[in-house]
């Protein structure tokens, strides 16, 4: 009866000691949650620090608009000299020149208040929506760090779960070697079996280096995002219980996508700022009516050419109401309603566009998860399928009915639906974060759900 290794006897527990032995490896390197990059990327990541910082510089300006609706004051001074020259002859005496240097000096304060300015009113409001705009955009990239973040961690726990499969698979295939050309020299076996042992041996090896090297990339990208170098991601704990999705009717994810998705949201803002515009276009036919007060001093220390050599120094003030009454601009307030029309047609159809891409996309999330679930329970399926299948095997090889490619093609099939079934939890949790990111929900709480799925 040929040889066979302990570790093809007792797979499953080699396998779990390896899943054990890269947790216990993960939390010695300080292990960090989900939760805890997700925070330490907002301080780091540049695209969420430049959606930050467009959202508060939008805000600035839309406080700009709030001062055509307060009164304006400025203060106003000046200095000028003049130089006369006067010649005065008179029946009794010759005639004699007198030079005047008279400097003049004037300071004065001016303030206006606007009484009625439709325009000004209009523009205020469209800054207030404009802040609700960049808002929305500021909501669209925090999500958009937390897809990236999520995805850049699964990303390495997948890849490092790939690898511990394949070290694993090789090792199970370095025994079997050693078992095949243990049974060659004592006549049990072929050198087939050495050869074929070999060549799975050499497959693995690559497949290890190739292993590694994506580890190492899929490393680098999450360190790129989060700032930090040599992060440790949390694992999933075993057994894995995946949280189903909620609500169960995709109806609701699209009712919900299509009023709550910063994308529609910025869409459906920019069309009232567009109605807006067309508002404050039309006031271009309306008066504009303004409060306007000064006061003001002027000194003449060597007087004035009315009153040469005699200082004189005078002061004013005033108080009145100014009304401007356009009459005819070249048609250019006809041309510009029709102008911001066209524009307002343009923002519907965006809109438009907006909700229905959204509703595809929340469709195509919801049906990815639900088809990301049954892939999950079939691998399951398959795992349990494929160790029989080993086992079978083995006692096959035992007894000389399975030769030991039959029994490396086992280990091959399991350890590659294992790694699938790996891959399609994470994808399955992916694709609840991305279901909803597309519906316009996805925030801080539900990475904390996440987290609670991992190994503490």
């Amino acid at each position: 009866m040929p040889f066979l290794p302990s570790s093809l006897r007792k797979l499953p527990l080699t396998l779990s000691l390896a899943v054990a032995a890269s947790a216990l490896t993960a939390q010695a390197a300080q292990a960090q949650s989900l939760f805890e990059l997700v925070e330490q990327a907002r301080g780091y990541d540049a695209p969420w620090q430049s959606a930050k910082a467009q959202y508060d510089a939008t805000v600035s300006r839309g406080q700009q608009a709030r001062a055509g609706l307060l009164p304006s004051v400025a203060a106003q001074a000046g200095v000028s000299t003049a130089h006369t020259q006067y010649r005065v002859k008179t029946p009794t005496m010759t005639a004699q020149n007198f030079d005047l240097h008279g400097p003049s000096q004037q300071a004065a304060i001016v303030a206006s208040q606007p009484l009625f300015r439709p325009a000004n009113r209009i523009a205020f409001q469209q800054g207030q929506r404009g802040v609700e705009i960049a808002q929305a955009q500021l909501d669209a990239a925090d999500q958009d760090l937390l897809i990236r973040v999520s995805q850049a961690y699964f990303d390495v726990l997948a890849a490092q779960d790939t690898l511990n499969v394949v070290q694993t698979q090789k090792k199970a295939i370095s025994e079997q070697l050693a078992s095949a050309k243990s049974n060659f020299e004592l006549g049990n076996a072929t050198i087939t079996d050495s050869r074929e042992a070999q060549a799975r041996h050499d497959l693995a090896s690559a497949q290890e280096i190739a292993a590694t090297n994506d580890l190492q990339v899929k490393k680098l990208a999450l360190d790129q995002i989060v700032g930090r170098v040599g992060i440790a991601p949390l694992p999933l704990a075993h057994p894995v219980v995946l949280p189903v999705v909620e609500p169960s009717d995709i109806t609701q994810w699209v009712d919900t996508a299509e009023s709550t998705q910063p994308v529609v949201r910025q869409a459906q803002i920019a069309l009232d700022v567009a109605r807006l515009e067309t508002k404050k276009a039309e006031t271009g036919h309306l008066p504009t009516v303004d409060l306007q007060a000064s006061y003001g001093m002027q000194r003449n220390p060597n007087g004035m050419t009315s009153q040469p050599f005699v200082h004189s120094r005078a002061t004013s003030a005033s108080v009145g109401v100014a009304l401007n009454m356009p009459l005819f601009a070249g048609f250019a307030v006809q041309n510009r309603v029709k102008e911001t029309l066209s524009l307002e047609e343009k923002a519907q159809a965006d809109l438009d566009n907006a909700r229905r891409n959204v509703a595809q996309a929340s469709r195509a999330a919801y049906l990815g998860v639900q088809s990301g679930m049954g892939q999950v329970k079939a691998l399951e399926a398959a795992v349990a399928s494929s160790q029989s299948a080993l086992d079978a095997n083995r006692l096959g090889y035992q007894v000389g009915v399975r030769v030991n490619i039959d029994i490396l093609n086992a280990q091959s099939q399991l350890y590659q639906t294992q790694r699938d079934l790996a891959k399609a939890r994470y994808d399955v949790l992916m694709g609840q974060l991305k279901l909803r990111q597309a519906a316009g929900i996805l925030g801080d709480e539900d990475i904390a759900k996440v987290d609670g799925l991992l190994m503490k």
